[in-house]
């Protein structure tokens, strides 16, 4: 899907120009119809790659058109990212159960196809998951993988709570496959109902939101999406 490479492509354009300060805090970027008109794409590609880049904290929208973030977020380099989404999951297992809600093959959303370049019909495994300790739910998660992992690791149907732990290094293991590239992005916004029923939440109270991204040469080897209910804080270290 040509479409889906193009709209990470401008993203990553801006980012990149971002991040190296050649846009400065406060500039003001084209109309999305001059980036259409430059990229040859259509304008739903451009909206989606501009969204994307407001929810990671690069840019703002106003009535008056879309500006470089007053403090742009810095993102660290491809191996601390990774390093970062490892300590993530690390985290969210420890300690806490597990409930597989889903685990099915299905066409995916839209954004999701994309996501994983793939065609009109093409499936993904999904798998919905529900952590916590006692009675305190933790975290509500989706996961999704290219539909041929099925085969070749089985637990990826499996909706029994013990083959949920470790699932992502047994995928790893299984395929052969070595995660070169990774991506996590974190916002806090109110819950929908769908996250606030899993969580056991009123409908639009606050929670940490965040989706994270694993890929090789090969493409995109595992994307997820959870979230978390207030009062819980993930911390890093680091060490040089």
């Amino acid at each position: 899907m040509a479409g889906s490479k193009t709209f990470t492509k401008i993203a990553d354009h801006f980012r990149e120009r971002i991040l190296s300060g050649d846009l400065e805090p406060g500039t003001k970027l084209p109309t999305n119809r001059e980036i259409s008109g430059q990229w040859q794409v259509a304008a739903a590609t451009v909206s989606r790659a501009l969204q994307a880049l407001q929810v990671e904290g690069y840019i703002r929208t106003t009535p008056r058109g879309t500006y470089v973030a007053d403090d742009p977020a810095w993102t660290l380099s491809a191996r601390d990212r990774l390093a970062r989404v490892q300590r993530v999951k690390s985290f969210l297992a420890d300690g806490e159960t597990s409930r597989v809600t889903a685990a099915e093959l299905i066409a995916p959303p839209l954004y999701v196809a994309e996501i994983f370049d793939l065609d009109t019909g093409d499936q993904v495994v999904r798998r919905e998951w529900l952590a916590g300790r006692g009675k305190t739910r933790t975290v509500f998660a989706v996961t999704w993988y290219p539909a041929p992992f099925a085969a070749l690791v089985p637990d990826l149907l499996n909706t029994a709570p013990e083959r949920n732990h470790g699932l992502s290094a047994k995928v790893l293991e299984t395929t052969g496959r070595t995660v070169t590239h990774a991506r996590d992005d974190m916002h806090a916004r109110a819950a929908d109902a769908r996250e606030a029923s899993a969580l056991g939440l009123p409908v639009g109270s606050p929670i940490l939101a965040g989706a994270h991204r694993w890929s090789d040469a090969d493409g995109v080897i595992e994307y997820g999406e959870w979230c978390l209910p207030p009062r819980f804080t993930i911390g890093y270290e680091y060490q040089s």
